[in-house]
């Protein structure tokens, strides 16, 4: 699954003809998912109505042709069961909720928010555990008690550690769904018993991953590591600055979308460019 850039021109206004042709994209090189206006999507700049704007039309555009999961995620519990009912009322197949960043809850106050949102909007939710950006960590316990609702689906680990992944499937029902947030540790996580990955790199080069992943799933050891190889330098050279601003450049560099993203983001730095350029033609998606 992909978690999809928001195209923007210089300005910052959202390109919705890139959009277009990004979904198609992923279409047509086998990616199961897009993530709609996640952390790669630059949820923290889009204003409410974009928010909402950017999701209906990502549904409208995939036109039933690949699942559609939207970003409703805040820290604000008020501002997430809004997010999460435009998604509902635009078609979304799911929602992605992102621990509440910044005000750092308890896990008494992470429980409750997540419950509140899923009883309050019934459409399925995938719970986002990425600690190195929400300075909160959502625990396994925590995961645990949230299962138990029927509408939370699964959770996106992003923390990259295989005990954490050990510590959530001894708690959770099977049918539990565990997508791995990081792309660096994603084969392995899925090769530990995973169900997929929610990935950046699936923007640069989506077949691949698809290729790997399917391996990963059989499971087959030895053919997802040897499709994850030529990605390695990718999964990491995309996060040398805070995501989404090499993937973004990366997309621009590839003529997919145009270079604008938002402050306080700011365009990749020049000393980065050469780097990145060679980790995208050894991954053999620019010549």
């Amino acid at each position: 699954m992909v978690a999809l850039v928001t195209p923007m021109f210089a300005d910052g206004t959202v390109d919705f003809d890139s959009l277009s042709k990004l979904v198609d994209f992923h279409v047509n090189s086998g990616t199961s998912a897009i993530v709609s206006v996640g952390t790669t999507g630059e949820s923290a700049t889009l204003d409410m109505d974009e928010h909402c704007e950017v999701m209906r039309r990502t549904v409208e555009l995939a036109a039933g042709r690949i699942a559609i999961i939207a970003g409703t995620g805040s820290n604000s519990t008020s501002e997430a069961i809004e997010l999460t009912r435009c998604a509902q009322q635009g078609g979304a197949d799911a929602c992605l909720l992102v621990a509440p960043y910044y005000n750092k809850p308890t896990q008494e106050g992470l429980y409750l928010h997540h419950k509140r949102i899923a009883e309050t909007v019934d459409i399925p939710q995938i719970l986002y555990n990425v600690p190195g950006r929400t300075v909160c960590d959502l625990l396994p316990e925590t995961v645990a008690r949230l299962a138990e609702i029927p509408n939370i689906i699964g959770i996106k680990e992003a923390t990259g550690s295989m005990q954490r992944l050990q510590a959530i499937q001894s708690l959770v029902p099977a049918d539990f769904d565990l997508f791995s947030g990081d792309d660096a540790t994603g084969t392995e996580f899925m090769l530990q018993g995973g169900h997929g990955v929610i990935s950046v790199t699936s923007n640069i080069a989506p077949d691949q991953m698809a290729a790997m992943c399917t391996a990963a799933l059989a499971p087959d050891r030895e053919q997802a590591l040897k499709l994850n190889r030529p990605l390695e330098d990718l999964h990491n050279v995309l996060f040398v600055e805070a995501n989404p601003i090499p993937v973004k450049w990366a997309l621009y560099e590839m003529g997919l979308i145009p270079e604008g993203i938002r402050l306080p983001l700011t365009p990749l730095s020049e000393q980065f460019h050469q780097v990145l350029r060679q980790v995208l033609r050894h991954a053999g998606v620019l010549s």
